[in-house]
């Protein structure tokens, strides 16, 4: 194939959502004939739908991950976004009923001075699945297309050579036998506001903010620039990007997972139901004293009355 036939054939797998057509700004459209819908449109889902939905998918997962161990497969999900967009609360409704053994989380912090001057994949590279796993990567590589290039702790050049090559590392970990799916969440300022002022009333929430977070919001077109620039190099055929609509997290929620299961074939491989075998009960054997263990105190004697 010819250098201008290939480039022709490449850019007609582009991202069907282009960058200038990020979710922010999304209404109800058509783009490149794929339907793209802002669930903002709709109501916010109800507490009682919602883990109606949530318990049937579930069981769906539970399937999933059985068929993921059963098939020796090797499956990268990462999670990135807007602060505040829902990627955690997606997250959690995934694994929560699924074998940490089998799904596990990857969420790295800042890079060491060590790990500064390696390879700038390689410290993800060892987050890498192993055959029958699934790893979840709560922010990821494109740290340097995002945060990194924003605020200015990678150099222009680094950030330039991470464009580049982005591509070629998934293709690379895709051809070895890795499932890649990328997910970005988005929100709206709005909705976004709401939530920080939410966790900032919130004590059990108040730790998510960081004085990053602050600076983002401050950065909000400089961030919206970044995110399409990315798109630009990195949603490509082979791997593209998947956006979700965050505005509502329950519907973000139901949405990512159905699309997650819908992303890779798998058949129902759960072990049938069984019978327990019984309780071992004729062995000569004298237990010592239950007041010699050392139990807790109860503090719930209270609760209820």
């Amino acid at each position: 194939m010819s250098k201008s036939k290939k480039d022709k054939s490449e850019k007609s797998h582009k991202a069907k959502v282009k960058p200038q057509d990020t979710l922010e700004n999304l209404s109800d459209r058509t783009v490149d004939n794929v339907a793209v819908s802002k669930t903002t449109d709709l109501p916010k889902l109800s507490k009682k739908t919602y883990e109606k939905e949530l318990k049937h998918l579930e069981i769906e997962l539970v399937k999933f991950q059985e068929w993921i161990k059963h098939q020796g497969l090797k499956v990268v999900v990462i999670f990135e976004g807007r602060d505040a967009a829902g990627k955690g609360g997606a997250i959690k409704s995934i694994v929560q009923s699924l074998n940490p053994r089998i799904c596990r989380i990857v969420a790295l912090g800042k890079p060491s001075d060590q790990e500064r001057t390696q390879w700038y994949f390689q410290r993800y590279t060892a987050e890498l699945p192993a055959a029958g796993e699934i790893v979840l990567f709560d922010r990821s590589w494109y740290n340097r297309a995002g945060v990194e290039h924003v605020m200015g702790y990678c150099t222009h050049e680094e950030y330039v050579e991470f464009l580049r090559s982005c591509p070629e590392f998934e293709n690379m970990i895709q051809r070895s036998g890795i499932i890649l799916i990328k997910y970005w969440f988005s929100v709206n300022d709005t909705e976004q506001e709401t939530r920080f002022q939410d966790r900032i009333k919130d004590p059990r929430k108040r730790w998510k903010f960081s004085p990053m977070d602050l600076e983002a919001r401050s950065r909000w077109v400089e961030y919206s620039k970044a995110k399409d620039d990315m798109f630009n190099a990195t949603d490509t055929q082979l791997s593209p990007w998947y956006v979700i609509d965050g505005d509502d997290k329950r519907r973000a929620r139901l949405n990512c997972i159905n699309h997650l299961l819908a992303n890779i074939s798998y058949e129902d491989v759960l072990p049938k139901p069984f019978d327990l075998p019984p309780l071992q009960n004729k062995m000569i054997y004298v237990r010592p004293p239950i007041h010699l263990q050392n139990f807790i105190p109860d503090v719930t004697s209270h609760l209820d009355k």
